[in-house]
């Protein structure tokens, strides 16, 4: 455990009651702050990302094809593609024996894009 320098902490207990409550009344309500908790969750991986990437830019991929993209295993793959669809993130459809990704809602691709971009800057 890292201890904290004197410098970073309070050196006595005073709360500025006004301010507290701006910012209480400022804060997401907890059913918003648990939506983007499981999208900063699912964001938390890079190969993750990558898949998010390029299906914001595809209207959809096969796994096959996701695998080649990421130059991993096609079961790598799939473990990947399961969890964002279980944090119902991506959805999939069957054709034949292949399976194909997408986005389930395009507000993934802006937020991931916003970020992005501002990380580039």
């Amino acid at each position: 455990m890292i201890k904290p320098k004197s410098q970073d902490i309070c050196q006595v207990r005073c709360v500025n009651t006004d301010l507290v409550a701006q910012a209480s009344e400022q804060l997401p309500e907890g059913d918003l702050l648990g939506e983007a908790q499981i999208l900063f969750n699912a964001l938390a991986d890079k190969s993750r990302l990558k898949i998010l990437a390029a299906l914001s830019t595809s209207e959809e991929l096969c796994v096959c094809d996701i695998a080649a993209l990421l130059n991993i295993k096609i079961a790598t793959t799939s473990h990947h593609l399961r969890k964002l669809r279980d944090l119902k993130i991506l959805k999939y459809r069957n054709e034949g024996k292949l399976a194909y990704y997408s986005l389930r809602d395009q507000r993934v691709a802006e937020i991931l894009s916003h970020a992005l971009n501002k990380l580039a800057q």
